[in-house]
């Protein structure tokens, strides 16, 4: 080793280089200190937001960090004199890289943004997204985790679920249950209706804040074909919807109202071919 050349650049660049580290020391904890200060205040104001999921919030406060880490050390480099116009380069491709190989998860992930943001649904909620049907288990990251009627589990992707529509069926207190009967020809529709509506009105769980539709849907060759509508929470859905099928034979049955029948149709036939 030459110790001419050190002791030469100990006593021309030394107390320059000294103050540069001790510079790069202070700057250093500043900078750290500040990171962390942004840190705890973004965390804080995603906090009392509270329509962002804690994971995601996270997420986003560590991505800050790295961030701004990186430009910290760049800073701390450029005190130097070290030229970082190349380490910038290198991280501009390394993103591209990334970018470019994590395209579909990265569209996930900012689709699981925008939903984090924008809540159109929460952890329990009975929607259908990106096509599928079902009670919201976890609102991911990348992607919304499902438990359809069936009892089975389905991961459906954030970016799916952002770019299709999406039906919330337990925003509101109450939701329609859709079913039909059907009458014979000749019974009393006004009374068959009358009779309908107090039934369903005994039925558990059916909305007392909007009474049942029960309505003339449509005519056919049996007879008049009555749609019947309660309405109920999500949750009971379902129990509603059989209940109301019972219920439906339970008054026809007691009222004694005759199955409908399809009637026979006739095709007369010419005397010629008769006697032929």
């Amino acid at each position: 080793m030459n110790t001419e050349v050190i002791w030469t650049f100990i006593t021309t660049q030394g107390a320059d280089f000294g103050f540069k580290v001790i510079g790069a020391l202070v700057a250093w904890a500043i900078g750290r200190w500040l990171i962390g200060l942004a840190q705890r205040l973004v965390s804080g104001a995603l906090e009392r937001g509270k329509r962002m999921d804690p994971t995601l919030s996270n997420y986003l406060v560590s991505i800050l960090g790295v961030i701004l880490n990186i430009v910290l050390v760049l800073a701390i480099l450029d005190m130097f004199g070290v030229r970082t116009t190349s380490f910038a380069a290198l991280l501009a491709g390394a993103g591209l890289a990334i970018g470019t190989a994590w395209g579909g998860l990265l569209t996930h992930f900012a689709a699981g943004v925008f939903l984090q943001v924008m809540r159109p649904y929460r952890v329990g909620d009975f929607v259908c997204v990106g096509g599928v049907t079902g009670t919201v288990k976890e609102l991911g990251l990348f992607g919304t985790t499902l438990i359809t009627p069936d009892n089975t589990v389905t991961l459906v992707g954030n970016n799916k679920v952002l770019g299709d529509n999406i039906q919330n069926f337990s925003t509101l207190g109450f939701r329609r249950v859709d079913t039909v009967a059907k009458l014979a020809n000749g019974v009393d529709v006004t009374q068959a209706i009358e009779l309908l509506k107090a039934e369903l009105a005994k039925i558990p769980n059916v909305s007392t804040e909007q009474p049942p539709d029960v309505e003339i849907l449509q005519f056919t060759p049996e007879g008049p074909l009555l749609a019947v509508r309660p309405y109920t929470h999500t949750d009971h859905y379902w129990q509603v919807y059989f209940d109301t099928h019972r219920a439906v034979v339970r008054v026809f049955g007691a009222a004694g109202f005759p199955t409908p029948e399809t009637p026979l149709a006739y095709r007369s036939v010419p005397p010629q071919a008769a006697t032929a």
